[in-house]
């Protein structure tokens, strides 16, 4: 014969599985931390690599003056068509969302082995 659970049981035996919900909880919690950190460091590094291969000898610099190289950098009129028109995306034809290249390179500038000089000394 079955025997029944008193009601005093029955709340010990559910908060000890809300104790244990509470746990799995931050432990998922804590994964997703871990997880948005380790792919806000890769973000970090690649686009850390994306701008040593772009700036010459970058290597050289101070964080000032990358810092510096930046902040003239985005505030050009251009910077600022090309970053306000990567917010908004344009409609397509054919009811797709497509990526728009950030910036436009010329044909043959790096084939000349041409950069871009900074707008301001360094």
């Amino acid at each position: 014969m079955a025997t029944r659970k008193t009601t005093a049981e029955r709340i010990a035996d559910t908060k000890e599985k809300i104790g244990q919900y509470e746990k799995r909880m931050k432990l998922l919690l804590n994964r997703q931390k871990e997880a948005d950190r380790k792919a806000r460091t890769h973000r970090l590094v690649e686009r850390g690599a994306i701008l040593e291969s772009l700036i010459g000898k970058a290597d050289t610099l101070t964080n000032e003056q990358v810092k510096l190289f930046l902040e003239k950098t985005v505030q050009t009129e251009y910077a600022r068509k090309v970053l306000n028109r990567r917010s908004r995306p344009r409609p397509n034809p054919q009811g797709r969302r497509r990526e728009q290249p950030l910036l436009r390179r010329r044909p043959g500038a790096a084939a000349r082995g041409k950069r871009a000089s900074p707008p301001f000394p360094l």
